[in-house]
Protein backbone atom coordinates (compact mmCIF):
# COMPACT_ATOMS: atom_id res chain seq x y z
CA UNK A 1 0.00 0.00 0.00
CA UNK A 2 1.27 3.46 -0.90
CA UNK A 3 1.22 6.62 1.17
CA UNK A 4 -1.14 9.59 0.87
CA UNK A 5 0.37 13.04 1.51
CA UNK A 6 -1.63 16.27 1.31
CA UNK A 7 -0.55 19.91 1.16
CA UNK A 8 -2.85 22.46 2.77
CA UNK A 9 -2.87 26.16 3.58
CA UNK A 10 -4.20 29.48 2.39
CA UNK A 11 -3.77 31.18 -0.96
CA UNK A 12 -0.25 31.74 -2.31
CA UNK A 13 1.53 29.36 0.07
CA UNK A 14 3.30 27.44 -2.69
CA UNK A 15 1.39 24.16 -2.47
CA UNK A 16 1.66 23.38 -6.19
CA UNK A 17 5.39 24.14 -6.24
CA UNK A 18 6.09 22.02 -3.16
CA UNK A 19 3.93 19.17 -4.49
CA UNK A 20 6.08 19.03 -7.63
CA UNK A 21 9.37 19.25 -5.71
CA UNK A 22 8.41 16.53 -3.25
CA UNK A 23 7.25 14.26 -6.08
CA UNK A 24 10.58 14.71 -7.86
CA UNK A 25 12.52 13.89 -4.69
CA UNK A 26 10.50 10.74 -4.01
CA UNK A 27 10.72 9.55 -7.61
CA UNK A 28 14.50 9.87 -7.36
CA UNK A 29 14.27 7.24 -4.61
CA UNK A 30 12.56 4.79 -6.94
CA UNK A 31 8.98 5.34 -5.81
CA UNK A 32 5.99 5.64 -8.12
CA UNK A 33 4.43 9.00 -7.29
CA UNK A 34 1.06 10.35 -8.44
CA UNK A 35 0.46 14.10 -8.08
CA UNK A 36 -3.07 15.39 -8.02
CA UNK A 37 -5.19 18.26 -6.72
CA UNK A 38 -8.52 19.26 -5.22
CA UNK A 39 -11.00 20.25 -6.27
CA UNK A 40 -10.18 18.11 -9.27
CA UNK A 41 -7.86 15.19 -9.88
CA UNK A 42 -10.28 13.14 -12.00
CA UNK A 43 -12.42 14.01 -15.04
CA UNK A 44 -15.62 14.29 -13.01
CA UNK A 45 -13.98 16.28 -10.24
CA UNK A 46 -12.32 18.66 -12.72
CA UNK A 47 -15.76 19.45 -14.16
CA UNK A 48 -16.96 20.38 -10.67
CA UNK A 49 -13.78 22.42 -10.04
CA UNK A 50 -14.79 24.86 -12.73
CA UNK A 51 -17.96 25.63 -10.77
CA UNK A 52 -16.07 26.34 -7.56
CA UNK A 53 -12.95 28.32 -8.44
CA UNK A 54 -14.31 30.81 -10.97
CA UNK A 55 -17.20 33.23 -11.22
CA UNK A 56 -18.75 35.59 -8.70
CA UNK A 57 -17.67 35.22 -5.08
CA UNK A 58 -21.28 34.93 -3.93
CA UNK A 59 -22.49 32.39 -6.48
CA UNK A 60 -22.77 29.61 -3.83
CA UNK A 61 -23.47 29.57 -0.12
CA UNK A 62 -21.33 27.53 2.26
CA UNK A 63 -23.55 24.44 2.22
CA UNK A 64 -23.66 24.30 -1.58
CA UNK A 65 -19.89 24.72 -1.78
CA UNK A 66 -19.33 21.91 0.72
CA UNK A 67 -21.65 19.58 -1.20
CA UNK A 68 -19.84 20.33 -4.46
CA UNK A 69 -16.43 19.81 -2.86
CA UNK A 70 -17.40 16.44 -1.39
CA UNK A 71 -18.97 15.29 -4.65
CA UNK A 72 -15.71 16.12 -6.42
CA UNK A 73 -13.71 14.50 -3.60
CA UNK A 74 -15.61 11.24 -3.83
CA UNK A 75 -14.95 10.97 -7.56
CA UNK A 76 -11.30 11.94 -7.06
CA UNK A 77 -10.79 9.19 -4.49
CA UNK A 78 -12.66 6.56 -6.48
CA UNK A 79 -11.00 7.29 -9.82
CA UNK A 80 -7.49 8.42 -8.86
CA UNK A 81 -6.34 8.20 -5.24
CA UNK A 82 -7.52 4.80 -4.10
CA UNK A 83 -6.43 2.88 -7.24
CA UNK A 84 -2.95 4.44 -7.04
CA UNK A 85 -2.54 3.60 -3.35
CA UNK A 86 -3.71 0.04 -3.92
CA UNK A 87 -0.97 -0.58 -6.48
CA UNK A 88 1.65 0.82 -4.09
CA UNK A 89 2.12 4.34 -5.44
CA UNK A 90 2.61 7.36 -3.23
CA UNK A 91 -0.03 10.04 -3.87
CA UNK A 92 0.58 13.74 -3.22
CA UNK A 93 -2.48 16.00 -3.38
CA UNK A 94 -2.55 19.78 -3.55
CA UNK A 95 -5.43 20.16 -1.04
CA UNK A 96 -7.86 17.64 0.44
CA UNK A 97 -10.63 17.65 3.04
CA UNK A 98 -8.93 20.02 5.49
CA UNK A 99 -9.53 22.75 2.93
CA UNK A 100 -13.27 22.17 3.14
CA UNK A 101 -13.20 22.49 6.93
CA UNK A 102 -11.07 25.63 6.68
CA UNK A 103 -12.82 27.36 3.76
CA UNK A 104 -16.43 26.38 4.27
CA UNK A 105 -16.22 25.83 8.03
CA UNK A 106 -13.94 28.52 9.43
CA UNK A 107 -14.27 30.79 6.39
CA UNK A 108 -18.02 30.67 5.73
CA UNK A 109 -19.13 29.61 9.21
CA UNK A 110 -20.56 26.22 8.24
CA UNK A 111 -21.23 23.84 11.14
CA UNK A 112 -18.20 21.52 11.53
CA UNK A 113 -20.58 18.67 12.40
CA UNK A 114 -22.20 18.98 8.98
CA UNK A 115 -18.78 18.85 7.34
CA UNK A 116 -17.94 15.80 9.43
CA UNK A 117 -21.14 14.08 8.31
CA UNK A 118 -20.35 14.78 4.66
CA UNK A 119 -16.81 13.47 5.20
CA UNK A 120 -18.08 10.19 6.62
CA UNK A 121 -20.54 9.78 3.73
CA UNK A 122 -18.07 10.58 0.94
CA UNK A 123 -14.73 9.46 2.38
CA UNK A 124 -15.48 7.08 5.24
CA UNK A 125 -12.57 6.41 7.63
CA UNK A 126 -9.89 7.10 5.04
CA UNK A 127 -7.49 9.97 5.84
CA UNK A 128 -4.07 11.21 4.70
CA UNK A 129 -0.97 9.62 6.18
CA UNK A 130 0.59 13.08 6.45
CA UNK A 131 -0.71 16.61 5.95
CA UNK A 132 1.76 19.46 5.42
CA UNK A 133 0.23 22.85 6.16
CA UNK A 134 2.13 25.67 4.44
CA UNK A 135 1.64 28.73 6.62
CA UNK A 136 2.47 32.38 5.93
CA UNK A 137 0.91 35.78 6.68
CA UNK A 138 -2.32 36.31 4.78
CA UNK A 139 -1.22 39.53 3.08
CA UNK A 140 1.93 37.88 1.75
CA UNK A 141 0.00 34.89 0.44
CA UNK A 142 -2.59 37.01 -1.35
CA UNK A 143 0.15 39.13 -2.89
CA UNK A 144 1.85 36.00 -4.24
CA UNK A 145 -1.45 34.59 -5.47
CA UNK A 146 -2.24 37.84 -7.28
CA UNK A 147 0.85 37.42 -9.44
CA UNK A 148 -0.37 34.09 -10.82
CA UNK A 149 -3.13 35.53 -13.00
CA UNK A 150 -5.79 33.37 -14.64
CA UNK A 151 -9.49 33.00 -14.00
CA UNK A 152 -9.38 30.61 -11.03
CA UNK A 153 -9.40 33.39 -8.46
CA UNK A 154 -12.86 33.21 -6.90
CA UNK A 155 -11.57 32.43 -3.41
CA UNK A 156 -8.69 34.88 -3.68
CA UNK A 157 -11.23 37.67 -4.21
CA UNK A 158 -12.99 37.00 -0.92
CA UNK A 159 -12.31 39.52 1.85
CA UNK A 160 -9.21 39.77 4.04
CA UNK A 161 -11.20 38.74 7.12
CA UNK A 162 -12.22 35.53 5.32
CA UNK A 163 -8.58 34.70 4.63
CA UNK A 164 -7.56 35.48 8.22
CA UNK A 165 -10.20 32.98 9.40
CA UNK A 166 -8.78 30.43 6.95
CA UNK A 167 -5.29 30.79 8.37
CA UNK A 168 -6.50 30.35 11.93
CA UNK A 169 -8.61 27.41 10.80
CA UNK A 170 -5.65 25.56 9.29
CA UNK A 171 -3.52 26.23 12.38
CA UNK A 172 -6.38 24.97 14.55
CA UNK A 173 -6.63 21.77 12.50
CA UNK A 174 -2.88 21.21 12.90
CA UNK A 175 -3.05 21.77 16.65
CA UNK A 176 -5.96 19.34 17.01
CA UNK A 177 -4.32 16.58 14.93
CA UNK A 178 -0.55 16.80 15.52
CA UNK A 179 0.12 13.17 14.62
CA UNK A 180 -1.20 13.70 11.08
CA UNK A 181 -0.36 17.36 10.50
CA UNK A 182 2.84 19.40 10.40
CA UNK A 183 3.03 23.17 9.95
CA UNK A 184 5.76 24.43 7.60
CA UNK A 185 6.86 28.08 7.49
CA UNK A 186 6.05 28.97 3.88
CA UNK A 187 7.45 32.50 4.18
CA UNK A 188 10.94 31.03 3.65
CA UNK A 189 12.56 30.72 0.20
CA UNK A 190 11.27 27.85 -1.92
CA UNK A 191 14.38 25.70 -1.38
CA UNK A 192 14.17 26.08 2.40
CA UNK A 193 10.49 25.14 2.41
CA UNK A 194 11.31 22.06 0.32
CA UNK A 195 14.03 21.01 2.78
CA UNK A 196 11.60 21.34 5.67
CA UNK A 197 8.97 19.36 3.76
CA UNK A 198 11.39 16.57 2.87
CA UNK A 199 12.75 16.36 6.42
CA UNK A 200 9.20 16.02 7.74
CA UNK A 201 8.30 13.32 5.23
CA UNK A 202 11.49 11.41 6.06
CA UNK A 203 10.83 11.63 9.79
CA UNK A 204 7.15 10.72 9.64
CA UNK A 205 6.87 8.25 6.74
CA UNK A 206 10.43 6.89 6.29
CA UNK A 207 10.60 6.64 2.47
CA UNK A 208 13.53 4.65 1.06
CA UNK A 209 16.88 6.46 1.08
Amino acid sequence: MGRFITFEGGEGGGKSTQTALLAEALRARGLEVVTTREPGGSPGAEAIRALLVSGDTGRWDGVTEALLHFAARRDHLRATVWPALERGAWVISDRFADSTLAYQGFGHGLDPELIGTLYRLAVGRFAPDLTLILDLPVEDGLRRAGHRGGGEDRYERMGLDFHQRLRQGFLGIAAAQPRRCAVIDAAQPVAAVHRAVLETVEARLEPPA
